[in-house]
């Protein structure tokens, strides 16, 4: 599967960004290519395309990607906090997605967010690591930050691993 990987400047047009190459297994995406499924899906769906999340790395044991502030704003111009929750899902998500491997996927069971601060506008980075790694359960720290390193979010999600 494809996802679109940032440019160094904003302004520069999706059609000219490197993609990156997410090593999905391909039985998971055939079992859900069967649902109707888009494979987009694993690095945010509809959803994420809607709020411009973009994965920039992907493993087992941690995951990378940005969002925008702007567009993803509540009404008194400060990051939404359900942005920040939506990018942390999706980011531990797709780690929980990788480690679970062949005939397998992840669905999220529990997320918990604390803000710290907000954003106003910039690029967030979330950065998804590992923190258990089982057969049937994945727990991911995700640390969201904003242009100048500062920690806006902390988050830990728990995915439950079934077999497809």
């Amino acid at each position: 599967m494809t996802e679109q990987a940032p440019t160094d400047s904003p302004a520069q047009a999706p059609a000219t960004r490197a993609p990156l190459v997410l090593d999905v297994p391909q039985d998971v995406l055939d079992h859900f290519a069967k649902l109707g499924v888009e494979p987009s899906t694993f690095s945010g769906g509809t959803l994420g395309d809607k709020m411009g999340i973009r994965v920039v790395e992907a493993s087992g044991d941690r995951v990378v990607g940005t969002m925008p502030v702007e567009g993803n704003q509540q009404p008194y111009g400060l990051l939404h906090g359900g942005a920040s929750a939506a990018l942390a899902e999706t980011l531990g998500s797709i780690g929980a997605m990788l480690h679970a491997g062949p005939g397998r996927y992840a669905v999220g069971v529990d997320l918990n967010v604390t803000h710290h601060r907000s954003a106003t506008s910039g690029l967030v980075t979330g950065v998804a690591t590992a923190v258990f790694k089982g057969r049937t359960a994945a727990t991911y720290e995700i640390a969201v930050t904003d242009d100048t390193g500062r920690r806006l979010t902390s988050c830990r999600l728990t995915c439950a691993l079934r077999d497809l």
